[in-house]
């Protein structure tokens, strides 16, 4: 079966939430349908929450605009989030003051957040598939007698070189 998949997505740039804080937000939604996953984000009581549904929503919109401006057939019930990555963006450099005039330094993490949302088309039908294996019109050597013939070959070829290297340990013994 083949799935004839169409990608939008959406990307928030340089949010002050480090990576690892983002990740566990977005692997709540990662291949869930888009109403599910706009549910989880209402109910998640993480600081990142909100601005991960305010991204998923972007990519769904996005996928309204285009599919209307391309003439695609997009059916929005059928989106998944196919893709939910934070990566991680330029680090902020800071000083904290410390005893004695000295002086620590410490990075702010900043996340680059990416939301793919994609449809999944209904599988090609296979009775067309069957259809021209019953007429006649099979291109294909089944696989099976392929494999069968070369495994053999492959077992004469290990047991020649176990051979050699046993002649060649008595005659350095000697």
């Amino acid at each position: 079966m083949q799935y004839e998949t169409q990608e939008f997505r959406a990307e928030a740039r340089f949010q002050r939430v480090s990576p690892q804080k983002a990740k566990l937000v977005l692997d709540l939604i990662k291949g869930r349908r888009v109403e599910e996953a706009l549910h989880t984000m209402a109910f998640t009581k993480k600081r990142v929450a909100p601005l991960v549904e305010k991204v998923l929503r972007s990519a769904l919109e996005n996928a309204n605009y285009l599919s209307e401006e391309r003439g695609l057939d997009l059916d929005v019930d059928n989106l998944y989030v196919k893709l939910a990555v934070a990566n991680e963006g330029p680090r902020l450099k800071r000083i904290r003051p410390a005893p004695m005039g000295r002086a620590f330094r410490y990075q702010r993490r900043i996340s680059n957040i990416l939301i793919t949302v994609a449809e999944k088309k209904r599988p090609v039908l296979a009775e067309t598939v069957d259809a021209d294996a019953h007429a006649g019109k099979q291109t294909r050597k089944p696989a099976g007698k392929a494999i069968a013939k070369k495994s053999p070959a492959k077992k004469q070829a290990a047991k020649t070189t176990a051979a050699k290297k046993k002649t060649a340990a008595k005659k350095t013994a000697k």
